[in-house]
């Protein structure tokens, strides 16, 4: 299996690669633009960036599947404040599917610094004195004193993207087995 990940971001990388492990694939990165601005600002935005990073690293490749990985903010309805989303979607050239990933409450003080034109990595960098967040735990692992990563986060978007790809091979695998016992 070989799967173009729209982004050279390492982490965005080990998402891909750790999540879909047992399936042994060969992951290469893509540098795509998104087509969203930097900061995506909803659930819009946020899945129409993954879907753009996916059809476009399929396309400048010859994999098998095209994987986008975006993380936006969003105001939900029914949660106050603002949210931190991670979206997946992947790509086979024919259809293509989406998943999303978790959510987390930001802090009023980041909040703040987005809404007037920041983008989050640069902001948790600058709340925590580091450089890079985005590239290591990201605010998902920050925020959450380490109980999730932003890989993990990530990678639970991607296997709930790719799995309608995978789901029905193993559907009929399971079934040809049943046959067969």
């Amino acid at each position: 299996m070989d799967v173009a990940v729209g982004s050279t971001n390492p982490v965005k990388i080990d998402a891909v690669e750790r999540t879909l492990e047992r399936f042994e694939p060969t992951v290469m990165a893509v540098s795509v633009d998104s087509g969203v601005p930097e900061q995506p600002w909803s659930i819009e935005e946020t899945v129409t960036g993954a879907e753009t990073r996916a059809r476009r690293a399929l396309e400048a490749t010859d994999a098998d599947y095209g994987v986008g990985l975006e993380g936006g903010v969003a105001r939900l309805e029914g949660v106050p404040g603002l949210s931190l989303i991670m979206w997946a979607a992947v790509t086979d050239g024919e259809r293509i599917e989406r998943g999303g990933g978790p959510t987390l409450s930001l802090p009023d003080d980041v909040a703040t610094r987005l809404a007037d034109g920041a983008e989050l990595g640069p902001v948790m960098d600058d709340r925590l004195g580091t450089d890079g967040i985005a590239e290591a735990d990201g605010a998902a692992g920050v925020l959450t004193a380490g109980l999730t990563s932003r890989t993990q986060a990530l990678g639970e978007a991607v296997a709930c993207a790719f799995g309608p790809f995978v789901a029905a091979s193993d559907d009929r695998r399971s079934t040809a087995e049943d046959r067969n016992s």
